[in-house]
């Protein structure tokens, strides 16, 4: 049995080449896993984070739990959000946002052009 694992130790190790193919493989893996997953991943967290910081006053969000409402006033790391008709109000850390549904920005544009619009139809 020694004798057969020594004859291949000695047939595989007769080409040189063998170890920088292997090592030429390992940096080609560890570089489709850099491109594949850690930076794609690394710019979304990015984008999330660009999201919780921009989030004003007036904003509709829904959180991780699927509560979905109306941001009503911000600190650091928290904020208050108003639910329902009933103006119930949860206080959440920032890290809970999902999405930002309606940005305030859009609210007041959307209501402004329903306004002109409704002032233009009862003339």
């Amino acid at each position: 049995m020694f004798n057969f694992l020594q004859g291949q130790a000695t047939t595989t190790g007769a080409n040189p080449m063998s170890g920088i193919i292997t090592i030429v493989m390992l940096v080609a893996m560890v570089a489709l896993f850099y491109f594949f997953m850690y930076r794609p991943q690394k710019k979304q967290e990015k984008e999330a984070k660009n999201m919780r910081d921009n989030l004003t006053v007036g904003d509709e969000v829904t959180t991780i739990g699927g509560i979905i409402g109306k941001v009503v006033s911000i600190k650091e790391e928290t904020f208050l959000l108003e639910t329902g008709r009933d103006k119930v109000r949860i206080r959440f850390l920032k890290s809970a946002v999902r999405t930002v549904d309606v940005r305030a920005e859009d609210a007041r544009d959307a209501r402004s052009a329903k306004e002109s619009k409704d002032q233009k139809d009862s003339k």
